[in-house]
């Protein structure tokens, strides 16, 4: 096998060929796309949750994006990876053309296209479905939106790794559908971080799925949930930053690839 022209290339070639598996695989599609939408759907049309004074929509969308980008960062790619390690193919592929640092970018470039396409269709669900607008009078901002799914995204995505890692396939299998629950429901995604019992609020508040919820809230220029609203960016995106960086820090110093 002769090696790309450029790393460029490499990743690209390997970024198009992870998409395709991607498409293949129904359960992650189901988890990363499918299960947002539905809890963006379901929660929104109900309003049986106590979202605050506003639309339930406004409080659910951001919460759904963010459910999205832990399904993938952290579900998809970490059991993805764990059962490509457990089955010898990261050994194959590190012996080939491709080095590591190209193969951990293609396989984040995966990641991020695909909750490019879950952001898109999770806001033309919430337009289209639910009647959602944005609130141009908010602290909404493109900018912050990027920041917030990248920051999001290295986060999560370093979690996975470090599960993928150093656990079994099977354990890393059980520990990440764990993990989606407790964020789904203690992670200021379908409930505001405020409700919660003072101890569980806590913890919940200093995990990365509550400011990447509220990052998300203030780019969308929602304020349906109280305590949510653009005031404080400084410390929801140092907390989220730090856990990227702890993430990936310690998934680059523990990583197995065999």
């Amino acid at each position: 096998m002769s090696r790309p022209a450029s790393p460029l290339r490499a990743v690209a070639a390997m970024t198009a060929m992870e998409l395709r598996l991607v498409l293949r695989r129904g359960e992650n599609l189901f988890a990363t796309i499918v299960i947002p939408t539905l809890v963006l759907v379901l929660f929104s049309s109900m309003s049986i949750l106590p979202t605050g004074a506003g639309r339930a929509v406004d409080f659910l969308l951001p919460g759904a994006i963010a459910l999205g980008i832990i399904a993938t960062s952290l579900v998809s790619l970490g059991i993805t990876t764990a059962y490509d390690r457990s089955y010898g193919v990261l050994k194959r592929l590190g012996g080939s053309p491709l080095s590591r640092a190209e193969l951990i970018v293609a396989r984040m470039l995966t990641v991020l296209v695909v909750e490019v396409v879950q952001i898109a269709l999770l806001i033309a669900t919430a337009t289209f479905v639910l009647g959602w607008t944005a609130d141009t009078s908010g602290p909404g901002s493109p900018a912050l939106l990027a920041a917030s799914v990248l920051l999001g995204t290295i986060a999560f995505a370093g979690l996975g790794l470090l599960l993928a890692g150093t656990l079994r396939a099977e354990t890393v299998l059980a520990v990440a559908n764990v993990l989606f629950l407790g964020f789904l429901v203690g992670g200021g995604i379908i409930v505001p971080i405020d409700r919660l019992p003072g101890p569980l609020a806590a913890i919940a508040a200093a995990l990365p799925a509550a400011p990447l919820a509220e990052l998300l809230r203030d780019a969308l220029g929602s304020a349906a949930s109280p305590g949510t609203a653009g005031v404080d960016l400084v410390t929801p995106l140092g907390l989220l930053a730090a856990w990227a960086a702890v993430a990936v820090g310690a998934a680059a110093a523990t990583f197995r690839w065999e």
